[in-house]
């Protein structure tokens, strides 16, 4: 097999993460590679690259919570909510660091938000940002997003920094544009930087400049995270070489099989990964019956394979 596996490259400001995928791609000569979340060109940080059968991880990646370290200016409206857009006004923020930290603690919670104008949320098939750029507004319908926790880093107004931990999906421009509303004096994101995305952090981040001098398998494998390994918090159920080969080729397992092996407590609609001694992926399923219902299931359909993986 090739390169199969999840890198982590720290993502420069001033290109997209579609080119980042595109260098990766290059540098290593993988056939196929791609990320698990959109960093705006604006953000730098953690953008985890699948790559080969990885790709196949890519929807379930995506769920991930995030953390971010972000700056906001205060007393600044862009068109595109961080400091890369067209100013819009800009005023003197009267406002004191207490005042600043209240409003950013009080984004922690569930809220409604709607994507950006500009964003490469998809509508129709194009991202926000194309129909904006053709001069055509779009109705986005809000999402729920979950604000983990903010930490102030610190207040130098008229910017703050802060780290934000948040559920997929959340834009930090769009925080801080509220916040600047909130505090009456307008706002927007000057800086970000992605710490975290799910279980990927810095710590391990490559340059794209550092891929080249990697591309032998033996020296980009340190810094390549299995496919089992990025699905920390899925239950994994051991199987052995006769039942891998038979869910790679399509098998949907029974009860009565699956009743032979150890199964964790698991409820119907949880998401498992199948794995071989070696630790190697071999699927993705979601239960269709509980644990302690496998025995009873006999020849039912006891798990929907989502995912299989030739690693």
């Amino acid at each position: 097999m090739g390169m199969n596996g999840i890198i982590v490259i720290d993502k420069p400001s001033g290109c997209t993460s579609h080119d980042v995928v595109a260098k990766v791609r290059r540098a290593l000569g993988v056939k196929k590679a791609g990320h698990t979340g959109t960093l705006d060109p604006l953000a730098t940080g953690v953008l985890p690259v699948c790559l080969n059968e990885a790709t196949k991880l890519v929807q379930f990646l995506a769920l991930d919570d995030k953390e971010y370290l972000a700056t906001l200016r205060l007393g600044v409206r862009t068109d595109t909510l961080d400091s890369s857009g067209t100013v819009l006004s800009r005023e003197e923020p009267r406002v004191s660091p207490r005042q600043v930290e209240e409003a950013l603690l009080a984004l922690v919670g569930r809220r409604e938000q709607t994507p950006p104008r500009y964003s490469a949320v998809k509508f129709q098939g194009r991202p926000l940002y194309d129909w904006t750029r053709r001069g055509i507004e779009v109705e986005q319908t809000p999402r729920e997003v979950e604000i983990r926790a903010v930490r102030i880093e610190a207040i130098r107004l008229p910017e703050a920094t802060f780290t934000v931990s948040c559920s997929k999906g959340t834009y930090i421009r769009s925080l801080c544009a509220e916040v600047g509303e909130t505090l009456g004096c307008g706002g927007c994101l000057s800086a970000l930087r992605r710490t975290r995305s799910g279980c990927f952090s810095l710590e391990t981040a490559l340059a794209v400049e550092s891929l080249p001098e990697l591309r032998e398998a033996e020296r980009l494998s340190p810094y390549l995270a299995s496919l089992a390994d990025v699905l920390p918090g899925l239950a994994a159920i051991a199987v052995d070489e006769a039942l891998a080969e038979r869910l790679r080729n399509g098998y949907q397992p029974e009860g009565e099989m699956l009743a032979r092996y150890h199964i964790p407590f698991l409820a119907v609609g949880d998401v498992v990964k199948f794995t071989l001694h070696d630790n190697r992926l071999v699927a993705v399923a979601r239960m269709s019956c509980a644990s302690e219902e496998l025995l009873s299931a006999g020849k039912k359909q006891a798990v929907q394979i989502l995912r299989v993986f030739n690693d």
